[in-house]
Order: structure tokens, then sequence, then C-alpha cells
């Protein structure tokens, strides 16, 4: 062969290895694409600091977040296959359960701590209740009715000697509610991170009234329906690592994951710094979902408690 046929060749090669360095061939393993909704709030953030970190890529997943703002949206994305797997809070998924809604719980999210509560009762500065009794009759505001915002100040009064069906639960936007409480509309308000931390000032903390359900328990979690969790048990396997290597970061990490929540929901650094964040467990455990059911069904929107296993992803 002479030279001009052994660079002819060598070029050859040389511009085949650059084509094929672009294109996937057929035996290579390549990341796996999942679409994940979540609200961009510090419960539901693990998804953005998978994807941030590197999480998801590490467990072999292509993912793509929606950001949508609530949970009934989130579920009717599921539930289409809009998207793989949603985030929403455990009260509103043990209701769909219930209802015949097929779906399966695959990953905690985060965790209400009475050590480090991200939603506190509030009143006004001059406000004179001091006690569980005095809110008997009250106007009480939460962000949601029949949800965690009612359920979990209602069993606190009703734990420490007032009777919450003396009390009027009203909606109102988080933001709102400050003011309402300086103007006297509402009498106490159920106020969550980072409002309590931005309504430093116009009111005052008056109990952790979420630990009317315990000290400790899951708030949210991600799910997927029930047929799409059975067809894909090794990307459910996947997206349980990512979130339980996220976890173990987050927890770790929390001025860099601030730093990652104020990005996505648009948040001011600096309240993300310093506000109350949620705790990420590692895996999902039936103890920490149970209290959730229990109380939702004492105050009426389960027809009956039942196990939190039933809810709960069972494959490998």
């Amino acid at each position: 062969m002479n030279n001009s046929a052994s660079s002819f060749l060598r070029v050859c090669a040389a511009f085949l290895a650059i084509v094929l360095a672009g294109v996937p061939c057929a035996g290579r393993a390549q990341d796996a694409a999942l679409k994940v909704a979540t609200i961009p709030i510090d419960t539901g953030a693990e998804a953005f600091y998978a994807l941030d970190q590197g999480f998801f890529k590490k467990n072999g997943l292509d993912v793509s977040i929606e950001r949508i703002t609530n949970g009934p949206a989130i579920a009717a994305a599921v539930a289409s296959g809009a998207v793989d797997v949603g985030f929403s809070n455990l009260v509103s998924l043990a209701i769909a359960f219930k209802k015949g809604v097929p779906i399966t719980l695959i990953a905690a999210a985060g965790m209400y701590s009475s050590k480090a509560p991200t939603t506190t009762c509030m009143v006004a500065l001059n406000s004179p209740i001091k006690s569980a009794k005095d809110l008997n009759g009250k106007i009480f505001a939460t962000n949601g009715l029949k949800n965690i915002g009612e359920f979990a100040p209602r069993a606190w009064i009703d734990k420490n000697g007032g009777d919450s069906s003396t009390v009027k639960f009203v909606e109102m936007p988080f933001p709102d509610m400050a003011g309402a409480l300086t103007q006297g509309r509402i009498d106490a308000a159920v106020m969550a991170e980072p409002t309590m931390t931005e309504s430093k000032g116009q009111s005052r903390f008056f109990s952790n009234c979420y630990d009317g359900i315990g000290s400790s328990y899951m708030i949210g979690a991600y799910f997927a329906t029930t047929s799409w969790a059975a067809a894909h048990p090794d990307l459910v396997r996947k997206f349980q690592a990512s979130i339980r290597d996220t976890a173990i970061w987050a927890n770790k990490n929390p001025l860099l994951s601030a730093a990652i929540l104020a990005r996505e929901s648009k948040m001011n650094p600096d309240i993300a710094a310093k506000m109350f964040r949620a705790v990420y467990p590692e895996r999902l455990e039936a103890s920490a979902i149970q209290p959730v059911i229990d109380v939702t069904a004492k105050y009426g929107a389960l027809p009956a408690s039942f196990p939190a296993t039933d809810m709960m992803y069972q494959g490998r």
C-alpha cells in the first residue's frame, strides 16, 4: 500500500471515530428517560437537587422535571401518563388511594420535625391567645381545607385542652395571612416556610401545631400509577436510589440545597438560607406515613384508617 493510500485510510478512520463518538452504539448503555413532576417547595425539592448534583445521572436516569403548582394537577399528569412520577402531600395521596385511584408511593419526600418545624401556628403580635383553649370559637386560616393544614392544628387543639369543633377554619394563601392577622380578620394561622420567616415582625409564634400529628412524620411522597410501577421496576429502583442519595446529601448540605431551592422557587436567597428546612428520609417507612393516615381518618376525610403499607410500592 503506497503512502497516499495509507494516509487516506488514516483520515477515513479518524473521521469515522469522530462520527461514532457522537452516535450511540446499539450495545452502549443509555440513561433511561424519566419525566418527574413536582412543586418547587422545600418538601418536594429533592428532584431539583438530584438533577443539579448529578444523582439521577449517577443512577442511570435522564430526568426532565415539570414544575406544577398543586397536587391535583400533578395527580392528573401522572394518571394520564404525561409524567411518570409525581410529588404530592400524603393527605391528598391517601384520600385518592382510598377513592380507588391506582397510585403507589415509591419514594419518600420531606418530613416534618418538631426540632426544626417548617410549619407552625402564628397569631398577631398583640394577640391575647396563649393556649389551645383560647382558640375555641376563633377563626383559623390555613392554605387548604380538609388537608394536613387543617387536620394537624385540629389535632393539636384537641390534644391540648381546646375543642377544634368550635374553631372556624378558612382557606387563605400563605402570603395573605400576616396581614389578615394584623387586621384582625383572622385569629390564628398555619404558616409554612418561607412565610414564617418573612412574617417575623408582623406576627408571633404561637405553637408547633403540626405536633398534633407527631414529632416526626412524612409530609409528602413521590408516587406513580400502580401499572407504571409494575411495568418499570428498574426505573423505580433507580429513582429510589437517586432520592436516597439526594436525601443524604441535602441533610448534610442545607446551605447548598438552599441556593438551589431559592433558584427553582424564585425565593429570596437570604430567606432560603435562614428559614427552617425540611428533613429528608432515606427511604419510605410505614411508621412515618401512618400518623398522617390516622389523623386524616379521625377528622373525616377518610371513611376509616388503613395500613400505610397498602399504598406503598412492594416491588423489588
